[in-house]
């Protein structure tokens, strides 16, 4: 950093009466015209938010009029225009040429004697830390302050067109000329060939735009972490949730897509309440970092992240919570200010000097909440994925699938190359690619987290892109056909081939209401918020086993006897996968607790009944670790499973980690609408044994709302319901188990799955007396099979039983709804 000193003179140094320069702390939202989207918004932020705890740090802007005023006074909008009027920004070549040419005429410029004076004033007030009101300041001596210096575009930041780094920034400049320098480079930079190109696209004319520069003391992030965050899912719009991401640095890697950075998760209605309810953590690999290039020849540089960092996350949880709560008071404010619900992108830091957390920029997210919140759009590959080995996998952004001919653009210089309709392959992109993006089919990237730049244009195209994939650039084959499919949860895929997929769209406003309640079977926390738009009463069924499979992967036993291992490759995959975890069965209650809250969350305050696990015990085996603590049987679909584990000194322990992340899902995160249900429960006297097992982990039925249901898939369920409903509140028809104990087969032995029929008349005889005796005993019950989401008819069956709920499948709930309404109509007019 620069050592020089500033002196100020004795004359008093005031606010800016020439209408050039405004103080943040003097402007507001409506001030849209004179400052811009992202001036406006500090300045609002630091006059209306700071009260409610939110840090913003101050500064000055540059006027529109500053900026027209330069412009008219030089005698340049005549000369600009005659090089913009007919430009064709589809002739990336003419624009590149053009761009460089109106950006040479505005820096060949001088700024006039006034604007300089104005700027210097307002810079060197900032350097002396002095009150925003015009008071005379002691003649003193004080450093530069280093500052970022950012455009702020006139038509920048709406709700409808975020402008997202269309212009430039720069981040540690300090000193009176340097300021001066990076205000007249983004003057120029209204003009960026990726600005130009946008405004063209968006229909906004080059001369109505104006350009602001904000003047903002630095945040020292560069020895800490910085991020963005939104105040919505970026993938899904489902509004209950922040999307925090960070990164060790100053935050331009993560806007740019330099690194792939952590992910974090954070429930805001639970949140607002006191609750802690953080739903995910996801490391990332943090590679690289932006720090101050100290007596270098720039002003930033790229560093290594040491190993040992990139492996803890950047964030503790206070800071995360904090970060959300900011998050949702600015999402609150803007909403009220505008009169419409006003989900917000924002960039925060953390001064590594203080340890405090700043907002350093906010504005509207332009993708989720433009779109139809009547209209379901949904893509599905009519193929089974499981037979295609994916080429590259990353992070999906965009709920689509894309496909066509695939190309490898290794630097902008060669973005003359890209053909409408193909899929950009890259290591990641910036402003200056956006000319061709907007013609991609599907962008795939080396680099890059959700909030990249990458993934923030390819929403606001309506394009599928897979970021992070780590090695695309090198195992996609140039011009080999692919697909890209991101509609199936987080992870993004990229296939060999042209593979067929269907688009199927759903009108979500006239589906009609039921007396019988329409609940759906959910097992992938990652596909529950885009699932929680489709209109019902909330989930019949969620299985732990899904997310002990595919999230956890380690029998908790292992965890708990961690030393006793006896696999070496085993206990490494174990040890790699707990590693951010001192005591090992955290890691299970930890990612249990996320998975569970995560469904929870996507349908609160509707009940989400979580069927506790409900392995068999060759099942368990396959965990990593398990066949250290798993028996060998001759039949385990009647074996050892369900209820019969948890008070079994063999397995008790472990369900006690089960319990523990019910309880933090319940009473640290604030999510009370979750039913825990028990499984393969055969006696009243053993489901009383697992409620007293469950109350000695905290989980007291009753006590905080707590409700606990069973399931009905045995015929003794059915034939001592009276004492079941003693012991639980609700139950639960298993269609798949009670049909196979009923037929007296093993639905799993190819010899006799022919003869499995939930629609025979004795399966359908003890459903009935199920629903007849459970409604004797006052207590609730559904169904949570497949047979309903198969059936129509066996639905109609149901509702003529009445049965309080049936649970399906997501792809059949419209169906089934509109099914089902018919029949109680039907039932109604009989």
């Amino acid at each position: 950093m620069t050592q020089a000193i500033y002196q100020t003179s004795s004359s008093a140094i005031s606010a800016d009466d020439t209408g050039l320069i405004l103080e943040f702390e003097k402007i507001g939202i409506r001030d849209v015209p004179q400052v811009g989207g992202k001036n406006a918004s500090l300045g609002e932020m630091i006059q209306q938010l700071a009260p409610k705890g939110v840090r913003v740090p101050t500064g000055f802007a540059t006027t529109a009029y500053a900026y027209r005023n330069f412009i008219h006074q030089a005698g340049l909008e005549p000369q600009l225009r005659s090089h913009l009027e007919s430009l064709n920004t589809e002739d990336l070549q003419a624009l590149r040429q053009c761009g460089q040419t109106v950006r040479n005429l505005i820096l060949e410029t001088p700024f006039s004697t006034e604007l300089e004076t104005a700027i210097t004033r307002a810079y060197l007030k900032l350097c002396a830390s002095s009150p925003t009101s015009a008071q005379e300041i002691a003649p003193r001596a004080y450093p530069p302050a280093d500052v970022a210096v950012r455009s702020s575009a006139t038509a920048e930041d709406l709700p409808d067109a975020s402008f997202a780094g269309q212009q430039e920034t720069y981040l540690n400049v300090h000193g009176v000329k340097g300021v001066l320098e990076a205000c007249h480079k983004c003057f120029a930079s209204l003009f960026t060939d990726r600005a130009i190109s946008y405004r063209a696209l968006k229909g906004f004319d080059h001369f109505e735009v104006a350009l602001s520069v904000g003047i903002q003391r630095m945040v020292r992030s560069d020895l800490a972490t910085s991020g963005v965050m939104f105040s919505i899912d970026t993938e899904t719009g489902f509004k209950d949730v922040a999307l925090v991401t960070a990164a060790y640095g100053l935050g331009e890697n993560v806007v740019q897509g330099a690194v792939i950075p952590d992910e974090y998760l954070v429930f805001k209605p639970t949140l607002t309440q006191g609750y802690q309810p953080i739903l995910k953590k996801s490391l990332g690999s943090k590679a690289i970092k932006m720090v101050y290039d100290e007596g270098g020849s720039k002003l930033t540089k790229n560093v290594s992240v040491p190993e040992c960092d990139r492996q803890k996350y950047a964030l503790n949880d206070d800071e995360i919570l904090t970060l959300a709560r900011w998050a949702s008071t600015i999402e609150n404010h803007y909403s009220e200010v505008r009169g419409t619900y006003t989900p917000m992108d924002m960039e925060w830091a953390k001064d590594g000097l203080t340890g405090e957390l700043f907002i350093v920029q906010a504005r509207p997210e332009t993708v989720q909440s433009q779109k139809s919140a009547t209209v379901l759009r949904s893509y599905q590959l009519q193929v089974n994925a499981d037979e295609h080995s994916p080429i590259v996998t990353g992070q999906a952004v965009g709920e689509m699938i894309g496909q066509g001919p695939a190309r490898l653009i290794q630097s902008v210089e060669n973005i003359d190359d890209f053909q409408p309709g193909e899929v950009l392959v890259t290591q990641r992109t910036d402003p200056d690619w956006e000319p061709i993006m907007k013609r991609a089919s599907a962008i795939v990237t080396d680099q890059g987290g959700r909030t990249c730049h990458a993934a923030i244009i390819a929403r606001e195209m309506g394009i599928p892109a897979v970021v992070g994939c780590g090695d695309a650039t090198t195992r996609v084959e140039p011009g080999s056909a692919v697909t890209v499919t991101c509609a199936a949860g987080e992870v993004g895929t990229v296939y060999a081939g042209l593979l067929p997929f269907k688009v199927k769209e759903t009108a979500l406003d006239s589906l009609p209401r039921t007396r019988t309640q329409i609940l759906m079977n959910v097992g992938n926390p990652e596909e529950a918020f885009r699932l929680a738009a489709i209109p019902c009463d909330g989930v019949g069924l969620a299985r732990q086993e899904f997310i002990i499979a595919n999230q956890i992967k380690v029998h908790p036993l292992a965890l708990l006897r961690f030393d006793q291992l006896k696999d070496g490759k085993e206990k490494r995959a174990i040890a790699a996968l707990t590693q951010n975890y001192p005591d090992k069965p955290d890691y299970f209650i930890d990612r249990l607790a996320h998975g569970v809250g995560t469904i929870a969350a996507a349908f609160y305050p509707k009940p989400v009944i979580i069927r506790l696990s409900d392995f068999k015990s060759n099942e368990y085996a396959n965990l990593l670790g398990g066949r250290d603590f798993e028996p060998s049987e001759e039949n385990p679909m009647i074996g050892w499973r369900g209820a019969a584990r948890y008070t079994d000194a063999r397995y008790r322990e472990a369900f006690a980690l089960e319990c523990k992340a019910i309880k933090r899902v319940r009473d640290e995160m604030g999510l009370t609408n979750v039913i825990p249900m028990v499984p393969f429960c055969r006696t009243p006297e053993e489901g009383r044994g697992v409620l007293l097992e469950m109350a000695s982990h905290g989980l007291v039925r009753a006590e905080n709302g707590l409700q606990v249901y069973v399931m009905c898939e045995i015929p003794n369920n059915v034939i001592l319901a009276a004492d079941f409903a003693q012991v639980f509140d609700g139950f639960s028809i298993g269609s798949n188990d009670l049909t196979q104990l009923t037929l007296g087969l093993d639905r799993d032995s190819t010899l006799v799955a022919h003869l499995f029929n939930e629609r025979s008349a004795g399966v359908k005889e003890i459903v009935r007396m199920a629903i007849e005796r459970v409604k004797q005993a006052q207590r609730k019950i559904g169904i949570c099979g497949q047979a309903p989401s198969d059936y129509p008819e066996f639905a109609q069956f149901l509702v003529e039983q009445g049965i309080d709920s049936v649970s399906l499948n997501p792809d059949s709930v419209i169906s089934t709804t509109l099914a089902i309404a018919e029949i109680e109509q039907n039932l109604l007019a009989s």
